[in-house]
C-alpha cells in the first residue's frame, strides 16, 4: 500500500482518521502542523524553533519539518533529522501543547510522528489577509484560506517530502467519482450537520486529488467511540474554536484586529452614519464606530433603539455608512464573487452552468436553487432561485460553494459583493 500521512491536530478528529486507517492496514506517518503564533512555544531568537530541521524549499522563511522520536531508542528516519532538543525541561510541549499526547499516542499506534513549523505561512496566507479584510469592511472566512494554502498547501508539500502520496484529514467530508468527468469530486458527508465540504471550496483541484476523508462516514458520536475503543487520551479534548488564532470571548475578535491594525500600521476603519431603509428612502439614525464591527444579516448588538428590531442590511463602502432596516427586508438577491476555483476543466464547468444547480453562501446555510454565470476573468454572478426567496444574506468574503443537483462541489470562489 501507498503510504499516507495524516494531518494530526491533536482533537478528536484526526485522532479517529489515524486510527481507522491504521485499523485498515495503511503505512502511516503523522504530519502535527505548527500555526499559531504564541507566547508559550519556545522559539530561538530569529522567531524559530531550535535549529535544524528539514527545509521544505530553498527559501529562507520555508516551512521546515522535524521527525518527533516517540521512543528514547526510535530510528532516525532517512527523510527528515531529528526534533532537536528542547530548552530547559519543557520537551515537545513547548513548541505545541498537543504534541506530548501526539507522540503518546503515536507511540501506542506504531506511527511515525512529523512537526512541521508553517508558522510563518500562516501568518502571511490566512491571518493577514483575514485582518486586511476587516479593514475594508469584510466577513472573511479563515478556514476556507487555510484549507487551500496551508493544510492542502504546505501540509501536502511536506506530506510528499515524506514520500506519502496522498494527506488524510479529520475533515467530515467525502469524495466521490463524478459520473459526467471520471474526476473525483466532493460531495457531502454522511452528517450533513457536520459536513465541511464547504470549508474546502478554494481547494485546488490538483491537491484534492491527493486528499483522503477517513471521517466521510461518521458521526461526531463515532468518532469519539472509536478513539475511546483504542484506549488514547485525546491531547486536545476540547471542540475546535471558530477562528483558532484569536482567543475565545465576545469581543476578542475585535481586540485582535485593533492590535494588529496597530502593529501593522493600518489605520482602524473610520465611523459613519447608520441609515435607516425604508419604502420612503434612507435617513440617518445613528453613528457607527466601524463597518467592521457589523456584519450583513446581525440584529444583536446594534445599539439602536426603535420600534421594531433592527437588522444589518449591507454596507456602503463609499460613504461609510450601514445600512440597517426590518426584518422584511433582510432579503439577497444573489452576488458576485472572485475569481473561482473550479474543480472540473472549464469546458465541463460550462456545461454544467447550464443545468439546474445549488449554492451555498454560508456554512450553517443549507444550498439553495441558483443560476450561475460564468464571466470573462472566472468571477461569478451568481442569481438566486426567487421562488426560494427570501434569503437571508451572506456577507463579501464569505465563500460561495457551488453544487450540481446530485451535490457534487463544482466551485468555490470568495464573494466580493451582494446584491
Amino acid at each position: 500500500m501507498a503510504r499516507i500521512a495524516v494531518a494530526v491536530s491533536g482533537g478528536v478528529d484526526s485522532l479517529c482518521a489515524l486510527c481507522r486507517l491504521r485499523e485498515q492496514g495503511h503505512e502511516l506517518l503523522a504530519l502535527h502542523g505548527l500555526f499559531l503564533p504564541s507566547a508559550n512555544v519556545e522559539t530561538t531568537a530569529d522567531g524559530l524553533p531550535p535549529s535544524g530541521g528539514l527545509s521544505l524549499s530553498a527559501d529562507t522563511d520555508a516551512p521546515r519539518l522535524w521527525h518527533v522520536p516517540t521512543t528514547t531508542n526510535e530510528a532516525r528516519p532517512p527523510l527528515a533529522p531529528d526534533l532537536p532538543a528542547s530548552p530547559a525541561d519543557a520537551g515537545p510541549a513547548a513548541l505545541s501543547p498537543a504534541l506530548p499526547g501526539l507522540r503518546e499516542a503515536c507511540r501506542h499506534l506504531g506511527v511515525p510522528l512529523y512537526l512541521l513549523d508553517a508558522r510563518d505561512r500562516f501568518s502571511r496566507a490566512v491571518i493577514q489577509p483575514f485582518v486586511r479584510a476587516y479593514a475594508l469592511g469584510q466577513t472573511p472566512n479563515p478556514c476556507a484560506l487555510c484549507n487551500a494554502s496551508v493544510k492542502f498547501g504546505v501540509l501536502l508539500d511536506a506530506a510528499r517530502q515524506l514520500s506519502a502520496a496522498t494527506l488524510a484529514t479529520g475533515h467530515y467530508a467525502r469524495c466521490a467519482v463524478h459520473p459526467a468527468s471520471g474526476q473525483k469530486l466532493l460531495v457531502p458527508a454522511t452528517d450533513v450537520a457536520k459536513d465541511q465540504a464547504y470549508f474546502l471550496a478554494l481547494v485546488s483541484s490538483g491537491a484534492l486529488q491527493h486528499a483522503l476523508f477517513p471521517l466521510a462516514g461518521l458521526t461526531k458520536q463515532d468518532c469519539r467511540a472509536a478513539v475511546s475503543a483504542t484506549g488514547l487520551d485525546i491531547p486536545l479534548p476540547g471542540e475546535s474554536q471558530e477562528i483558532c488564532f484569536i482567543p475565545s470571548g465576545e469581543d476578542a475578535y475585535r481586540d485582535f484586529l485593533q492590535r494588529r491594525w496597530a502593529a501593522d500600521g493600518i489605520p482602524p476603519p473610520p465611523g459613519g452614519p447608520v441609515l435607516l431603509r425604508s419604502p420612503e428612502g434612507e435617513r440617518p439614525i445613528a453613528r457607527h464606530d466601524g463597518l467592521w464591527r457589523y456584519t450583513e444579516g446581525q440584529r444583536r448588538g446594534l445599539g439602536i433603539a426603535h420600534s421594531e428590531p433592527l437588522y444589518v442590511l449591507g454596507k456602503d463602502l463609499p460613504r461609510q455608512a450601514l445600512l440597517v432596516g426590518g426584518r422584511s427586508q433582510l432579503v439577497m438577491r444573489g452576488c458576485h464573487t472572485q475569481t473561482a476555483n473550479f474543480f472540473l476543466p472549464p469546458a465541463a464547468i460550462r456545461s454544467l452552468f447550464d443545468t439546474p444547480l445549488l449554492v451555498r453562501l454560508r456554512y450553517r446555510q443549507r444550498p439553495v436553487p441558483a443560476s450561475v454565470q460564468l464571466l470573462p476573468d472566472n468571477d461569478l454572478c451568481i442569481r438566486l432561485d426567487d421562488a426560494q426567496a427570501p434569503h437571508f444574506p451572506s456577507a463579501p468574503g464569505q465563500i460561495a460553494a457551488v453544487y450540481d443537483a446530485a451535490g457534487y462541489l463544482l466551485a468555490g470562489a470568495v464573494i466580493r459583493e451582494i446584491f
